[in-house]
């Protein structure tokens, strides 16, 4: 068995110069690999289930949750975690203080704030896997910002620099919670939005599934249940009434997936 780690490149590409198509499938861990239990085990066109039943045999060997998706571009987590981490940074290209747009997502109750994360991810990482994945997907996605390319050129690509969008010579950002509802939806809707997608289109099988990765793999909330258990406590109507609202106001990123018709 051959398997990639890839987070964003498509499998069923590299699939064409796999000695044995069938037994090539992606096994895509998270940082930090230590302390992530969540494993994506990636399905291309053509993996044998006899290959994925082995891998997801192996990630409980290695004391790993696994979750199998389909090759969609970024999977399930990326494709929705891109979307929440694009606007939080043009939020901050348009002037809005890095302070207060991590202080609104943890007061939300995520356990990092997008600004922050973008900076453990690595600044250079994102502009990757944000335009690896805009070029495969129907929907539009947010403008890389200037500002990140910026950054990346100018060598301050987060964390692993020292530097980036935060100066980590001053330790880990702990920036002050504060409650912002319209901040907070501004991120967290394409979030919801990109996972009723991937639902829709079976990326994952089961609504539990994708709030239990995303919940394992991002920390999403938990005490929210996962991303489309709070799009349901919340209401599905109040959710693309205001997604409909910022598509008039922001472009067609936020048109509501036709998927939440099924909710």
């Amino acid at each position: 068995i051959l398997v990639s780690n890839t987070s964003s490149l498509r499998l069923s590409r590299l699939a064409l110069a796999a000695p044995d198509p069938e037994r090539f499938a992606g096994l895509h861990f998270f940082n930090p690999v230590p302390k992530m239990q969540l494993v994506e085990v990636v399905r291309q066109d053509v993996t044998s289930e006899e290959t994925l039943d082995r891998l997801t045999a192996f990630c409980g060997d290695i004391d790993r949750l696994p979750v199998v998706v389909t090759d969609h571009p970024g999977f399930l987590v990326n494709r929705a975690l891109m979307p929440y981490l694009m606007e939080a940074l043009l939020l901050m290209e348009e002037g809005v203080d890095k302070e207060r747009i991590d202080g609104a997502a943890l007061a939300f109750g995520m356990p990092m704030g997008p600004i922050t994360l973008a900076d453990h991810v690595g600044l250079d990482i994102c502009v990757d896997v944000a335009e690896s994945m805009r070029d495969d997907l129907d929907k539009p996605m947010a403008d890389t910002p200037r500002l990140l390319r910026d950054k990346v050129e100018a060598g301050e690509t987060g964390k692993k620099s020292g530097k980036g969008l935060w100066n980590w010579s001053d330790g880990e950002p702990d920036p002050e919670q504060k409650r912002d509802d319209a901040l907070a939806d501004r991120m967290i809707l394409p979030m919801l939005d990109a996972c009723v997608e991937c639902l829709r289109l079976g990326v994952v099988a089961e609504e539990d599934e994708v709030d239990g990765t995303m919940t394992f793999a991002t920390g999403f909330a938990p005490f929210r249940g996962g991303p489309l258990h709070y799009a349901r406590a919340r209401g599905v109507e109040d959710i693309v009434r205001q997604l409909e609202k910022f598509e008039e106001k922001h472009g067609p990123r936020f048109k509501p997936d036709k998927g939440w018709d099924r909710f």
